[in-house]
């Protein structure tokens, strides 16, 4: 396709990649057919090992774990690897991507722009309303704690670039190239759910395995956000011993 008909973020993705790229956990290589698209975990795969996916079945791939887990988040660091996936052009590539991370190529194209339309977790929790205004009542020490544990590498690999008070935002080499320009709606819910455990009276925790505790069920104790976040405020209050 002629360069001219590229929208400017597939043109800018093209030029990054010389010879390979790693976005997310997909690695894009440039081949004699275009590119290829593999895990990184199979980095060092023979291609004849792995499936190679059409068009079709690229979403499917995205929705699940390898153990059959449903993935509310495209980004989380459980993509399932033993496939590959040719893609003829840089639109291909693109419409690739787009099934793989949703919005996040025309996320890293305006994340590369002088003034990146990032939303702050204040301004983003002030336009809510409903049962998430609560949102806006957790300050500055317990937000950050709660942004590190419902953003954390476990669990998201987009570079947080939004921020709260005293909270730097996160770069590529923590994380991965697709950026995170404002909260998602599972950090929001994360927030709520901690804003009530904040308040005198909380509502009860239900009880729930280890094994089915989901990835957002913030009702369960044993969440792994919910246990990150413990360890956040732990770390908070830590305080260094005099000599």
């Amino acid at each position: 396709m002629a360069a001219e008909k590229l929208t400017p973020d597939i043109a800018a993705l093209a030029a990054a990649i010389q010879t390979e790229l790693l976005f997310g956990q997909v690695l894009i290589r440039r081949c004699a057919a275009g590119f290829e698209l593999r895990h990184a975990a199979d980095r060092q795969s023979d291609p004849a090992g792995l499936r190679l996916l059409s068009g079709q079945e690229i979403r499917p791939l995205a929705q699940w774990t390898s153990s059959g887990a449903y993935r509310p988040l495209k980004t989380a660091p459980d993509l399932p690897s033993g496939w590959r996936i040719i893609a003829a052009d840089v639109c291909a590539l693109a419409a690739s991507l787009q099934r793989l991370y949703p919005g996040a190529v025309a996320d890293w194209f305006a994340a590369r722009g002088p003034q990146p339309p990032i939303t702050s977790y204040r301004q983003f929790t002030a336009r809510q309303s409903g049962i998430y205004r609560i949102t806006t009542r957790l300050d500055d020490a317990v937000a950050g704690a709660m942004i590190r544990a419902c953003c954390h590498p476990d669990f998201c690999l987009k570079r947080r670039l939004w921020t709260v008070g005293g909270l730097a935002a996160e770069n590529s080499s923590e994380k991965s190239l697709i950026p995170c320009l404002e909260p998602c709606a599972i950090l929001l819910e994360f927030a709520r759910k901690i804003a009530r455990l904040q308040q005198q009276q909380p509502p009860p925790d239900k009880e729930i395995s280890a094994a089915d505790a989901g990835e957002c069920d913030f009702d369960a104790s044993n969440n792994p956000r919910r246990r990150r976040f413990s360890l956040e405020m732990q770390a908070a209050t830590v305080k260094p011993q005099p000599d």
